[in-house]
């Protein structure tokens, strides 16, 4: 994990999109024109061909044929009629998802993540992105005006797996970035909070032989991750315990602890009060990591960070993005000291402190 300044920006690719929607390059300094506008509002519907090309299965049903297939034959295997496989096709094509060599459809690059054939795998993220995500912006403007319409905290069980399990998706590549790092290297016990499905305390000890993990999370999705663990053959490394972050004691001793994607969904307030609670459940000298979208000196950079304050706002009563200075406040309040701040996978990058 490369070293980054405490207040600048991390750069790099992150698979929830780090760039202008659309391919729009406004910027300060720029004369502006139409087609800048028009490409950001054309990022819906280019997204939304994504979605679509996703839940009929067009990528997982050109993965065995590199040399492509008609129209006819594409429509055919996902159960479409030949104008809708074309209209689907062809944007795909414009998008850059599919590549077109005379009448025959092929899957280009970019595609093998939403085919199953990549070690990054991004169909469960673009499921959760249509199912959850992609409704729940329709309620941006009255969630900034006054709160969200919808709380992940209401969603109903299917939604719930559909969530998680797209969440884990994206985050494969971070969490996989931790347990590579050397934070973890000699530890015994960590305390994940927050830890979702359990797949970043999953990470953690198949990297880690001396390393047993506790996940602690709202009490649907400890339901989940326990599934997940029990799954993963990990129940003698993994414990789960259900709770409220912020208030309900967590189990003690721990020399180190996980915050992942946790911050963004609480108040600053909360979030004093989730690393106070943290603090109470690990020894002095514990190493703590948020992994999350700090923010730089401005707020709008890295630009996914900007665009993912509206993912929290619309999900959550306090949902938001933060800074580095914000996070160092919380520390110096409640028993962390601020060591650094370094870049993990894409956007995302950790805020690194020790308990004292």
């Amino acid at each position: 994990m490369a070293r980054v300044g405490g207040g600048g920006a991390v750069s790099g690719g992150d698979p929830a999109g780090g760039g202008q929607a659309g391919g729009g390059q406004a910027g300060s300094g720029q004369a502006g024109t139409v087609e800048e506008v028009l490409g950001l509002l054309n990022g819906f519907r280019a997204a939304k061909f994504l979605m679509v090309g996703c839940e009929l299965g067009v990528f997982e049903a050109l993965a065995d044929s590199p040399g492509g297939v008609d129209v006819g034959a594409l429509a055919e295997r996902v159960g479409v009629s030949r104008r809708a496989g074309r209209i689907c096709a062809d944007a795909l094509v414009a998008i850059g998802l599919l590549a077109r060599e005379g009448d025959r459809y092929r899957n280009a690059p970019a595609a093998r993540h939403l085919s199953g054939e990549s070690g990054v795998d991004l169909r469960a993220f673009v499921r959760f992105t249509d199912r959850v995500s992609y409704p729940a912006w329709g309620g941006l403007a009255e969630a900034l005006r006054s709160g969200p319409v919808n709380r992940i905290t209401a969603l109903s069980a299917e939604q719930q797996e559909v969530f998680s399990s797209g969440v884990e998706a994206l985050n494969a590549g971070p969490a996989a970035a931790i347990a590579a790092s050397g934070h973890l290297v000699g530890r015994r016990a960590l305390l994940d909070v927050g830890g979702g499905t359990g797949s970043w305390s999953a990470a953690a000890v198949r990297a880690h032989g001396g390393l047993r993990a506790t996940v602690v999370e709202w009490p649907p999705v400890a339901e989940l991750a326990r599934r997940r663990v029990a799954d993963a053959g990990l129940g003698g490394r993994i414990d789960v315990v259900a709770g409220d972050v912020r208030v309900d004691p967590m189990p003690q001793g721990h020399d180190c602890c996980l915050l992942a994607n946790v911050v963004h969904v609480f108040s600053p307030e909360d979030n004093e009060l989730v690393l106070a609670n943290a603090r109470r459940a690990v020894v002095a000298g514990a190493r703590l990591l948020l992994v999350d979208y700090w923010t730089g000196p401005t707020g709008a950079e890295p630009a996914v960070a900007a665009l993912m304050a509206g993912e929290f706002a619309v999900n959550s009563e306090d949902g938001d993005v933060y800074g580095v200075d914000d996070v160092v406040a919380w520390l110096g309040a409640t028993g962390w000291r601020f060591l650094g701040r370094e870049a993990v996978a894409g956007a995302k990058s950790a805020v690194v402190a020790e308990a004292v």
